[in-house]
Parts: C-alpha cells; structure tokens; sequence
C-alpha cells in the first residue's frame, strides 16, 4: 500500500509559477512510477507528466511541454512538480499517483494509488 499527500497548490497570476510535491509512505518509492494529473469542473482527470522509479526518464502532455518538469527525490520519498508560465487553463485540481508499470500510461485506470488532490487556481 502507498498512500500519497500533495502539497504546493495554490492561486498564482497568469505567468507565475508554483511547485508540487507529493510525499509516498513506504519503503518501495523507487520501484515505482509516479505522475501527475489533473481535473478540471466538467473535465475528465488528465495525463500532465510521468518520470520512472529511477527518475532517469520523464513524459509530458504537449500542452506543458516546455513549461513544467517532473521530478523526484527517492531519499526523501517525494516527486515533484515544477510549473512555470501558468495560464489560466492550467486552474484544475492537480493529483499524484503511482504505478507499478508505465511511467507514461495517460489512462488513470491504469495508475494503482492516488493522492487527495491539491487546488491550482491561475488568474488571468
């Protein structure tokens, strides 16, 4: 069992930035793969970004290509998210989760825990 707390959400104006992260119990964080997604009201929770156990290989959604990084910090049972240049379709509710296998599944289903989810709210 993994169970994962997101932190860093907040309001930011247009062009700001803001950094996640999301802490992991257990002593197995490296073996598994961890991604961000977010759901906007009305929308289906979305794919953003994706990095391997190791931390060596990452994936992003084109639409922050260029603009967000994932990350991880295996000592400290953490991976992040680094989000720069925020636009106002950005504002969702942003979740971690982690899989056993696939490091760049955009299918939730396919992800095996989730945090609660942390508010981003972008103001234009």
């Amino acid at each position: 069992q993994v169970q994962l707390i997101e932190s860093g959400g907040g309001l930011v104006q247009t062009g700001g930035s803001l950094r996640l992260s999301c802490a992991a119990s257990g002593r197995t964080f490296s073996s598994y793969a961890m991604g961000w997604f977010r759901q906007a009201p009305g929308k289906g929770r979305e794919f953003i970004a994706g990095v391997t156990g190791s931390g060596r290989s990452t994936t992003y959604t084109d639409s922050v290509k260029g603009r967000f990084t994932i990350s991880r910090d295996n000592a400290k049972n953490t991976v992040y998210l680094q989000m720069n240049s925020l636009q106002p379709a950005d504002t969702a509710v942003y979740y971690c989760a982690a899989a056993r296998t696939g490091y760049d599944n955009y299918d939730p289903l396919r992800w095996n825990y989730w945090g609660q989810g942390t508010q981003v709210t972008v103001s234009s």
